[in-house]
């Protein structure tokens, strides 16, 4: 058994001595992961009560919110979970719904234990839900073929293969889902910009409530207005973080600033640190994105905190690279731009964009450093040059019908990173390990061992 999945059996047995849901979870209570313990703060005090509508089942499959973003893995799941839950229920838990939890919604048995392993083989293995998404009829371009391992086919509504995004830190967000199609006009929804937020978040969050109770969840009735706003404000209310570090210990000791309280008093508007000119305020970018352990630095009687510290001065000043980069090499017209890991993870102590900007680093394309071979091929071609592509997610031009923005997807906020493995949209990196050796290869870095190691020191004290 490896350390994930005893961190993921310790928060079982552990929750399970927790008030059932109904009640409630008391505020910034430990809960162990790989590396520690992750936390969750209630913005407005007292215990994160657990009988509201995000709890409860509102569709006709058992699931709630609650089945796809759990408090253990950072209010998102992690594969090691998945697999407990599976083994605990025999597979039979609401997360385990053949609409899209399986590999695909037809032509599989789900009938016996065997059936259903290998029918929910991704969600076990990678975490990931199938989301269905039809071609938009402007699109600029053609699906020529689809081939997919799982048998869903179907070139006019493709399957995308997902992870689900964390329902906590959410006032940082730019926009709402991997592809933003939950802050876009085609959906109905609004783009997040500074003159409109927080308005803009809270309407597309709501928004993003009934999609997801209709489609995840099928239901038969929507959620009421009283639904959609209890369950924005309970999101809303969150704030979640790494807490303590098995090594390191608290992270926020020795004046160090990590774990979730201070993340709930973290500055943050639209545009914030923008790399790009973004900043409404027109205060030029800092590449200086987290200083939680600043206070470490004469810390050394502690190996892990001068680990995570170096790991720190890494992430903020490790000079990359930037080539290739769909939405901002060929948006700026650069073949080559010098950064660093905060050029694309710009919001102070967050580590998302605080603009919408979708690009495409690589993750979904079939030369990726890491193993795609588990998702299905997409051939497109655009209609107007007639030039083929391939990739595994059509990504932000299912939402635009754009051939620029194929395989384009977000950056999620980088708080909780350990309790909630794997990573990247389509769970290719199983560790943090993977993401730095994504990283390394796809922009020829040149991490040293002991750079990889302080650098995922770092990431896991988030």
């Amino acid at each position: 058994m490896n350390a994930t999945m005893s961190a993921a059996l310790v928060g079982a047995v552990l929750v399970a001595g927790l008030p059932a849901v109904g009640q409630s979870l008391p505020n910034l209570f430990p809960l162990p992961d790989a590396s520690g313990f992750v936390e969750t703060g209630n913005l407005g005090g007292g215990p994160i009560a657990q009988n509201g509508p995000f709890f409860q089942s509102l569709g006709t499959n058992g699931r709630s919110c609650s089945s796809c973003h759990r408090p253990a893995e950072g209010w998102g799941i992690s594969a090691a979970e998945v697999q407990l839950r599976f083994l605990l229920t025999l597979g039979t838990d609401p997360i385990f719904r053949t609409n899209d939890g399986s590999n695909c919604d037809h032509d599989i048995d789900t009938s016996s234990f065997f059936g259903r392993s290998k029918a929910y083989s991704l969600l076990l293995k990678r975490g990931l839900i199938r989301i269905a998404i039809a071609v938009p009829a402007n699109a600029e371009f053609n699906v020529v073929s689809v081939v997919n391992p799982y048998g869903c086919n179907d070139p006019a509504t493709l399957s995308a293969y997902r992870r689900p995004l964390p329902t906590t830190n959410l006032r940082f967000l730019s926009t709402v889902m991997w592809d933003g199609r939950e802050s876009a006009p085609q959906t109905g929804t609004q783009k997040i910009s500074y003159a409109t937020n927080p308005a803009d978040l809270l309407a597309d969050l709501a928004h993003q409530a009934v999609d997801a109770t209709n489609t995840h969840a099928q239901a038969a009735t929507p959620l009421t207005a009283a639904q959609q706003q209890e369950i924005v404000n309970f999101e809303m209310g969150l704030a979640t973080a790494q807490a303590f570090d098995f090594r390191a210990g608290a992270l926020n000791a020795g004046g160090a600033t990590g774990g979730p309280a201070m993340l709930a008093n973290q500055p943050f508007f639209i545009g914030i640190n923008d790399p790009l000119g973004g900043n409404p305020m027109g205060t030029p970018f800092t590449p200086v994105i987290f200083n939680l352990f600043d206070a470490w630095e004469n810390q050394s009687a502690n190996s892990q905190r001068a680990s995570i510290l170096r790991g720190q001065t890494l992430f903020n000043s490790k000079p990359i690279n930037i080539t290739g980069v769909a939405g901002l090499n060929d948006t700026s017209n650069l073949p080559s731009i010098p950064g660093t890991c905060g050029t694309c993870h710009s919001s102070p102590n967050a580590g998302d964009h605080s603009v919408p900007l979708p690009l495409n680093i690589g993750v979904a394309d079939l030369d990726s450093p890491l193993d795609v071979s588990y998702l299905p091929v997409i051939t497109l071609q655009n209609k107007t040059t007639l030039e083929i592509t391939k990739t595994t997610d059509v990504g932000r031009a299912l939402v635009t019908g754009l051939w620029a923005d194929i395989g384009k997807v977000k950056g999620p906020v980088l708080r909780g990173l350990a309790s909630r493995a794997p990573y990247f949209h389509n769970g290719s990196a199983q560790s943090l390990a993977d993401v730095i050796d994504f990283y390394n290869t796809r922009f020829n870095i040149g991490f040293t061992a002991q750079e990889q190691s302080d650098l995922i020191a770092f990431l896991n004290a988030l």
